[in-house]
């Protein structure tokens, strides 16, 4: 779990920014994708979480749950939950044999992947007959020996690819009442002033779609089409651009920054003004 401030390093310890999301996207040695969940509001950093770890426990991968400094400092009524409404996290840990030799022989293959997660088995450390190899250097598919072999490298880091890309994760939905042509598109905090804005510049007459990103890696299924809709794809981000970096690369739109990193929150006047500049342009 990151709570983005204003940095590198120490930085702004009590101000706010959005500056971590390509460190979290790609910041592993090699090819190592991990799963990114982002809270829009304080109420919803609970059900973030709870997304993030049902996406943990299902896929057998770690997530990265980026909040920031404006979540962690703000407060707003929250009803809590009754435990029958919470999801069932339970796991299913590993209880015997998984895997029959040619020769009959039934052994526990620790790299045998269930085919519609690609999750790895889990077996609880020091289960008789479960023993099996854990570190950092590459493993076989299926036994989970040691191996330096080429195909076998290739094949693992595309499967490691292929389990976060094909993560359920819900569609994305969009708020637009009057079809407009200008899509106002965010992440994280800025879900309050984007929000805020787009209410100010739709009582003016002002048509603009609006949309917020939870899952950000891997992205909604409908993402593509959705930008694919507008004219106009307008991310305000509390950094350089690092979200309109990710939609550009993955989906070649001409997504248009709109950026502020002055360890500040958005404002909802300086985000309508933003936007109906970009909206008129």
């Amino acid at each position: 779990m990151a709570i983005q401030r204003g940095g590198p390093s120490t930085g702004l310890p009590t101000k706010t920014e959005q500056a971590d999301l390509l460190q979290a996207m790609y910041g592993r040695n090699g090819e190592a994708p991990v799963p990114v969940v982002a809270p829009r509001t304080p109420a919803d950093c609970f059900d973030a979480a709870l997304e993030a770890a049902r996406i943990a426990l299902t896929y057998r991968t770690p997530v990265f749950l980026l909040s920031d400094g404006y979540l962690a400092n703000g407060s707003e009524p929250w009803r809590i939950p009754a435990t029958d409404e919470l999801p069932d996290l339970r796991v299913e840990f590993a209880a015997g044999p998984n895997h029959t030799l040619p020769d009959g022989t039934e052994v526990f293959w620790p790299y045998k992947r269930d085919p519609q997660t690609l999750a790895r088995p889990w077996a609880v450390p020091g289960t008789p007959g479960l023993e099996h190899r854990i570190g950092g250097i590459e493993k076989q598919d299926g036994t989970g020996n040691i191996s330096y072999d080429p195909a076998n490298h290739d094949f693992m880091v595309r499967t490691r690819q292929a389990k976060i890309d094909n993560i359920a994760v819900p569609d994305l939905a969009v708020d637009d009442p009057d079809h407009a042509r200008t899509l106002v598109l965010g992440w994280g905090s800025t879900y309050g002033p984007i929000t805020a804005a787009v209410r100010r510049l739709r009582k003016t007459g002002t048509p603009i779609a609006q949309a917020h990103l939870r899952h950000i890696n891997p992205f909604p299924r409908n993402l593509a089409d959705i930008l694919t809709r507008y004219d106009k794809v307008v991310v305000p981000e509390m950094n350089l651009g690092q979200l309109a970096t990710l939609l550009r690369a993955r989906y070649l739109v001409d997504a248009h920054s709109y950026n502020q990193v002055n360890g500040m929150p958005f404002k909802a006047e300086q985000l309508a003004t933003a936007l109906k500049e970009a909206i008129d342009a």
